[in-house]
């Protein structure tokens, strides 16, 4: 029997203007805690060649299950060496605004839909030419419209056999299309769930040859785009509707910085077609999938629960999406 186990250290890496997951693997004494590491910031954007060292301090571990046995995930953020959070490291401005309004009890649940890619064409999709026009690609089944689901199930169990917080899986309205949720957690451990998440989709689709995009609009044209719809509570929204109002109409009141910071491409994907608002514009509505934030109507009939915000894009990153909707509607309740 190993004296070690593996752990698999994760980080968020400069990449402009989308961040990308970065992972190596250190070897741990059974019995220790995966302690604080380092790595070579100027591969990844985030040091210069003369002074490279970058610093991984684990914040969130979870059982691996791809390795199996005691081996673990460990997804870190990014310090200097100086042991102050490094600039592209978002984490930390999020626990500060998370801590500041932590009596309003923040419940996130974030949808992420992304799009299987085989080379250059959506898995599936015919060599030359497109699949038929959007329909029954939508919680679909059969092998003429759905296309990925091994990789698909195969994610699930990994979240769950990780402990993570997946909340279910579905087809989407382009062929190649998915999504999972995850949550109801707070805003850092949703954010911290969601990016292992992703890691895991990453990996398992790499050993199918499969690779998993988040790009908010992966084909033009008359197909879908892919969004991070970020569904939330305050305890306040989740007693009173008319607290669910005054959210919404204080994101409206910061729309122009939420759009800034809900993920490269957006333009391309808000257009006022294909179930979205034009990023031009901001409104809310009942069971209105055409608006920026939609309020579900079993929330219009109980008069009270949550809304979702339709516009952060697939390719956002969470801990700015979940710290800007965090202070937004916290300062102004």
């Amino acid at each position: 029997m190993s004296s070690h186990f593996k752990a698999e250290y994760i980080w968020i890496d400069g990449a402009v203007p989308t961040a990308k997951l970065r992972s190596k693997t250190k070897i741990v004494e059974k019995g220790q805690t995966p302690p604080i590491w380092g790595f070579d910031g100027s591969s990844t954007n985030q040091a210069a060649g003369h002074q490279s060292d970058c610093v991984l301090k684990p914040v969130f571990t979870c059982p691996d299950p791809i390795r199996g046995g005691d081996d673990l995930l460990v997804l870190c953020e990014v310090l200097l060496p100086d042991m102050t959070p490094h600039p592209s490291n978002t984490r930390a401005p999020l626990v500060e605004v998370a801590n500041k309004y932590a009596s309003h009890e923040m419940w996130f649940g974030i949808e992420q839909e992304y799009t299987f890619f085989e080379g250059i064409r959506p898995l599936g999709w015919p060599d030359n030419g497109f699949p038929a026009p959007q329909f029954g690609y939508y919680c679909g089944v059969g092998a003429d419209e759905v296309f990925g689901r091994g990789i698909v199930e195969d994610h699930m169990d990994a979240c769950l056999m990780a402990g993570l917080k997946i909340a279910g899986i579905n087809a989407e309205v382009m062929p190649a299309q998915w999504e999972f949720q995850v949550g109801p957690l707070g805003p850092v451990e949703v954010s911290d769930q969601l990016w292992m998440m992703r890691w895991l989709l990453y990996r398992i689709a790499e050993d199918q040859g499969v690779s998993a995009t988040l790009s908010p609009k992966p084909v033009k044209g008359d197909w879908n785009g892919a969004g991070a719809h970020t569904n939330f509570s305050t305890k306040a929204m989740r007693e009173s509707y008319a607290a669910c109002e005054k959210a919404a109409q204080s994101l409206g009141e910061e729309h122009a910085l939420h759009i800034a910071n809900y993920g490269t491409g957006i333009e391309e994907r808000l257009t006022g077609k294909h179930e979205t608002c034009s990023f031009k514009e901001y409104k809310y509505g009942v069971s209105d999938r055409g608006a920026s934030v939609r309020i579900p109507w079993q929330v219009a009939v109980d008069k009270k629960g949550y809304i979702e915000d339709r516009r952060p894009c697939a390719n956002i990153d969470p801990y700015v999406v979940t710290r800007l909707i965090t202070n937004t509607v916290c300062s102004r309740l």
